[in-house]
């Protein structure tokens, strides 16, 4: 005889009940067997707050006015005229000319270098100065001011020396940036373009004859590219070039197709190193790297006191030239038009004469201080203002990260050939031997092996 459904229920209460019992005493079990971590003796006690460098910046002095003449122009014909002699043609000549000047810091030599230029006959509208200070639109909009590392001067650049300014999307390395300039004249159609060192100056060859410009020269070497028998050799092969080399790298012409046919710069190597592996893989896969002359190009570390030399005139009368306060022939900024007073007052100088030798032995100092100065970028340190304004950072900090980021891309470098030094084909390496060899004699010997 079965049990009803209602008598079913009758038992319900009973199990609930031993299973309520069982899950009691199971977790009971349970608490006395688990024992509580024992503390460990080491763990130091938690920090109680930061513990601050004893940090002694110095505040750099304000940067003088280099150009006290295009501090004064409302106009760029407020500013001297560009010398007889260099003057590019009124026409501008078939070759696409484009210069890109990469800049990051210290304002004073990326006005020398972009006035240089266009003093020795580069047209304005071919400069293309690369921002790449990693601060947005801030300079644009003149938010930063002249005692901050990454300020530069946009009215001046764009409105009266009348060159281009684009800017990276953010801070770029050396071999990041090398890669933008790549971009950009693939972007544009660009067969080759050139790029120049911002912490450099140049002038014509104005003592050689038959004389030409270091724009025209520089000219010239492209024409000499496009010739149907440049590179053949004496088998009737025709060699293919990469880069053109005017002064090392301090100005260079790229052949476009070439770079990127090599897939451009190493990003891996950031900064020093990633020139040598540019240019190794260059020389292991064919291609030529010719060295041409166009002009006098500087490694400097500081701007001229006056950038007015640049532009190669003289006073007319020396009573007619302010010098209080700076050096002979210094604009009068007291004169009511800047334009009017300074050609009244001077006229073009000869070219080749003295004051020529004068701008010569000038920069060549000034190449030589920086080649005895134990830290030859130290150019890059002598603005640490800026605190409060858009997009800071600290300048020793900036500093200091730079330097581990070169060293970290140095080594990535030797890894990748299992060589130390610049001279990566001499090594024996070839191209598709990267990541793929042992470390060679230029790294220290391993330790010795330990007897059996």
């Amino acid at each position: 005889m079965g049990i009803s459904f209602r008598s079913r229920w009758v038992f319900l209460p009973l199990v609930l009940s031993l299973g309520a019992v069982s899950l009691y005493f199971l977790r009971l079990s349970i608490n006395r067997e688990a024992q509580p971590l024992p503390e460990d003796p080491a763990s130091p006690e938690p920090p109680k707050g930061p513990v601050y460098k004893d940090i002694q910046r110095e505040v750099a002095p304000p940067l003088p006015e280099f150009f006290p003449l295009a501090a004064n122009a409302n106009s760029p014909s407020d500013l001297p005229p560009v010398p007889t002699w260099n003057r590019p043609p009124e026409k501008h000549v078939p070759e696409k000319t484009r210069l890109y000047i990469g800049f990051t810091r210290f304002w004073p030599l990326l006005q020398q270098v972009v006035v240089s230029y266009i003093a020795a006959g580069w047209p304005p509208e071919d400069i293309y100065v690369v921002e790449n200070t990693g601060t947005m639109d801030a300079n644009k909009r003149g938010l930063l001011t002249i005692q901050n590392p990454f300020y530069l001067d946009y009215h001046r650049l764009t409105k009266l020396l009348r060159v281009n300014i684009i800017s990276t999307p953010s801070l770029q390395t050396f071999a990041q940036l090398q890669n933008f300039y790549l971009s950009e004249a693939i972007n544009n159609n660009l067969t080759y373009y050139f790029w120049s060192h911002m912490d450099v100056a140049v002038h014509s060859h104005e003592d050689k004859e038959p004389f030409k410009s270091l724009y025209m020269r520089a000219v010239d070497v492209i024409r000499e590219t496009e010739k149907p028998d440049y590179l053949r050799d004496d088998e009737g092969k025709k060699g293919e070039w990469g880069i053109q080399f005017f002064a090392y790298d301090w100005l260079s012409l790229v052949n476009v197709k070439t770079f990127s046919d090599l897939g451009g710069w190493d990003t891996m190597v950031g900064y020093y190193g990633t020139d040598c592996d540019m240019y190794a893989r260059l020389s292991m896969n064919g291609y030529h790297q010719p060295v041409q002359d166009a002009g006098m190009i500087y490694d400097v570390t500081t701007s001229l006191e006056d950038l007015e030399v640049l532009y190669r005139r003289r006073s007319k009368k020396a009573e007619a030239r302010d010098t209080s306060g700076r050096k002979a022939g210094a604009y009068n900024s007291t004169l009511p038009s800047p334009n009017k007073g300074y050609l009244e007052s001077t006229e073009e100088d000869e070219r080749g004469g003295e004051g020529f030798k004068k701008l010569a032995a000038t920069l060549k100092q000034i190449q030589q201080d920086k080649r005895d100065d134990k830290y030859r970028n130290s150019w890059q340190l002598r603005q640490n203002g800026g605190e409060g304004e858009p997009y800071y950072y600290d300048p020793d900090g900036f500093e200091k990260a730079l330097q581990m980021t070169i060293e970290v891309g140095t080594k990535i470098n030797e890894e990748k050939w299992g060589h130390k030094g610049c001279d990566i084909k001499a090594a024996g390496v070839k191209e598709g031997d990267q990541w793929r060899v042992e470390h060679d004699s230029t790294f220290d010997p391993p330790p010795p092996k330990r007897s059996p």
